[in-house]
């Protein structure tokens, strides 16, 4: 019979050298968390506004968008709607570039160190370029 041994049958997380291959596996469950539920909620929010008629779309775009600054409630409502937008389009974004990398990673190519941690770092760069340049589009539109 083996002999019992009073070591681990796996390493701990303390001994493991974070990376940024890690956080963005980490960061895509988050995103695709964030997306179903925060997304979803507004998209439908969005979608019943517009179906109901233009005063209910008017209340979705005051509450969202457009309501006046120091207004109270509404103000607060307001600048959490901007954020969750910018938040969510981040979100829409990283989660997009961590696909793709991880499609990348599916036919085999990348799995090189060096290479993993370009690509992980590139998918948080493009999504970070990316939402500042949608954003840019939007707001100068």
């Amino acid at each position: 019979m083996a002999q019992a041994s009073n070591r681990p049958l796996s390493p701990h997380l303390q001994i493991w050298r974070w990376g940024p291959a890690m956080f963005v596996s980490i960061v895509h469950r988050a995103t695709g968390t964030a997306l179903a539920i925060a997304g979803l909620g507004l998209l439908l929010w969005w979608l019943g506004a517009l179906a109901s008629g233009p005063d209910a779309y008017a209340t979705f775009v005051h509450w969202v968008w457009a309501a006046e600054p120091g207004n109270g409630l509404q103000g607060a409502a307001n600048v959490l709607g901007k954020i969750a937008l910018v938040g969510l389009t981040w979100s829409f974004f990283q989660h997009l570039a961590s696909g793709v990398r991880h499609f990348v990673l599916d036919i085999g190519a990348g799995y090189e160190l060096n290479a993993n941690a370009r690509w992980s770092t590139m998918t948080v760069v493009f999504s970070v370029l990316a939402t500042i340049a949608f954003w840019a589009f939007v707001l100068l539109r």
